[in-house]
């Protein structure tokens, strides 16, 4: 199954230059069943990437604009009445699909943040009084500008903290862009091939279940998240849910490394990915201009590596 994760990559390669960082993640959130929150400047193909892994693993994808009018039926579905049969009729919502693309999700109102929530966690849709269930794979990839706050609602850390990655997207390199533009121009990206199936999904998601990970780099997972609620600068540390996604992650990023066994430079290229959007500055690291990548380091350098 390891040579089809190298057939996944050279398909996403052909319309993704660079952003090896955002594609892993991606794949790592597909392999271990984990939301991404994506945090770039527009035309940073975050879009394409989630478009060309959907088209490489032959899933269903569907894009939202998130807006401050939208309700939570326009991403749910909602219940019809039909005229002339006198009936009520349920139209799905794009919800309804296996990869999810929540543009600027920070723009829509807290009830439609509310009825995404509820979906990213029980994996269940209920409109009228029907129930339906979400279809394996299902994966959020919510997208934030980080220039334009004008608008927005800040997410709440009730949502934040169900996202398992918040992935920094930076531009390219001066190669890489030169390579896109020179592409763009020509119309030259190659059409993605569907080179896996569901069943080849479900396959991989048991073999990174089966990576191996010794009870000393668990126990070294736990004193990191730990580490974050004794910081002085913080105001509230990591979740519980956080040292459950990095024990996912790291498996899944060390099978993607092609390795059977967690070391501990994938825990290291994992937390800040997993830690940064669970953390809260208090009064004294905003004062003293601190970041949350600085405190993450911070954390990193004091837990002994075992």
């Amino acid at each position: 199954m390891k040579e089809k994760i190298k057939l996944l990559r050279a398909e996403i390669s052909k319309q993704v230059i660079g952003h090896t960082n955002m594609v892993d993640a991606l794949l790592i959130g597909l392999l271990t069943d984990g939301h991404i929150l994506l945090e770039g400047v527009p035309g940073l193909a975050k879009t394409t990437a989630v478009n060309a892994i959907a088209k490489a693993l032959s899933l269903e994808f569907k894009r939202v604009q998130f807006t401050p009018d939208l309700l939570p039926s326009d991403i749910i579905g909602a219940e019809i009445y039909d005229v002339k049969s006198g009936n009520f009729t349920i139209k799905h919502g794009p919800l309804f699909t296996n990869l999810l693309l929540a543009d600027e999700i920070n723009r829509a109102p807290a009830k439609v943040q509310s009825a995404l929530l509820e979906v990213m966690q029980e994996r269940q849709i209920t409109i009228g009084d029907t129930s339906f269930t979400i279809e394996d794979p299902f994966l959020v990839l919510a997208t934030q500008n980080p220039i334009e706050q004008e608008g927005a609602y800040q997410l709440p850390e009730a949502q934040l903290d169900r996202f398992m990655f918040k992935i920094i997207v930076g531009y390219n390199s001066e190669v890489e862009e030169f390579e896109i533009a020179k592409k763009a121009a020509n119309n030259d990206f190659e059409p993605i091939d569907a080179v896996l199936t569901k069943v080849d999904l479900l396959a991989i998601k048991k073999e990174v279940k089966a990576v191996h990970i010794e009870d000393e780099l668990t126990a070294y997972i736990v004193k990191l998240v730990f580490a974050t609620r004794e910081n002085a600068y913080l105001e509230f540390g990591a979740s519980p849910r956080a040292t459950i996604d990095m024990l996912k992650a790291v498996k899944a990023r060390a099978y993607l490394r092609g390795n059977n066994f967690v070391s501990p430079i994938d825990i290291a290229m994992c937390a800040k990915d997993i830690l940064r959007h669970r953390i809260i500055l208090n009064y004294n690291a905003r004062a003293e201009a601190i970041s949350c990548e600085r405190i993450i380091e911070q954390v990193l350098e004091s837990v002994d590596v075992p």
